[in-house]
């Protein structure tokens, strides 16, 4: 596997909110090239994904990987795959919608190249805001145009239930609506696929349930090697890692997540699989690493 980095920077829009620098880190499996573009970061409370574990514990963790204070700043890593025939994004982004600090997927792509037309494939690993609301502009209407897309069928059947809005509790009503709203837009061209299931050449879903109902991991494979795309079912390089077992309020059902993310440790650390985490350390790329009982991230 070659793993080449280059720092690109943005100008227009990008440049007029601040000059952000743009990287993006580019996989080869064989002629398979696997990109990964920065969406932004989301700004959370502590509260929201550590909430009920014990705070001390935590903050310990934290501290030890540099992380102070009450805010959260996990980054957004959107993964771009091609392969000569297909281009496919594996998740949105957030979208203008959602919040400042995210939503910057589209001049990534502008930057390396890649236009709304080009995209042939997307897929989603779940219809969290920040993976599903890029797919539409501020006019409402689908950015990639041209574009086939692909869900979990448990995870659609979830977020088109009637009845999920009053199950789903009130502080993500709003994520009931979004999906609603954004799958819908889509839905003449959405497809569902199944655990298993290989939805184009040399990519293959993985169930990964837990912070959605039916969460979906995705392996990519190409020249006799492989990636695994985790979306959230591994959501940061710190507590989920030291503590796998611990609930996260983030997900929405903290124990079944908890024990996906066991499992899916377990399996990538020992064929030590490279994945990449979309709320990881840029450019979200490593592997999984054993250590005293639990694990640890190994950045690429």
């Amino acid at each position: 596997m070659r793993l080449t980095r280059r720092t690109l920077l943005a100008g227009g829009a990008a440049a007029i909110a601040g000059a952000r620098a743009w990287a993006n880190t580019t996989l080869s499996l064989g002629a398979v090239t696997v990109d990964t573009l920065s969406d932004g970061n989301l700004v959370m409370p502590f509260e929201f994904q550590f909430g009920d574990l014990p705070e001390n514990e935590v903050r310990e963790i934290l501290s030890r990987h540099g992380i102070e204070g009450d805010e959260m700043t996990p980054p957004c890593n959107v993964t771009l795959m091609r392969d000569g025939t297909n281009t496919v994004l594996f998740d949105v982004g957030a979208g203008p919608g959602f919040m400042p600090s995210a939503g910057k997927l589209w001049e990534a792509l502008d930057i390396l190249g890649v236009s709304p037309e080009d995209v042939t494939h997307v897929v989603f690993t779940h219809a969290h805001p920040d993976h599903l609301w890029g797919v539409l502009d501020d006019f409402d209407d689908p950015v990639f145009m041209n574009a086939r897309y692909a869900i979990g069928r448990a995870e659609r059947d979830y977020w088109f239930d009637p009845a999920t809005p009053d199950a789903i509790g009130e502080e993500r009503l709003a994520f009931a609506a979004g999906a609603l709203r954004y799958l819908g837009a889509i839905e003449d061209a959405l497809e569902v696929v199944e655990d298993g299931q290989e939805i184009l050449p040399g990519i293959a879903a993985r169930m990964t349930p837990g912070h959605t109902p039916g969460h979906m991991a995705y392996e990519i494979r190409g020249g006799g090697e492989a990636v695994m795309v985790l979306g959230d079912s591994i959501l940061n390089q710190h507590v989920a890692f030291e503590r796998p077992d611990w609930p996260s309020g983030s997900d929405q059902d903290p124990e079944m997540a908890a024990a996906t993310r066991r499992r899916l440790l377990d399996q990538l650390a020992t064929d030590q699989m490279a994945f990449i985490g979309f709320h990881l350390p840029f450019p979200g790329i490593g592997r999984a690493e054993k250590r005293d009982g639990a694990y640890r991230f190994v950045p690429a």
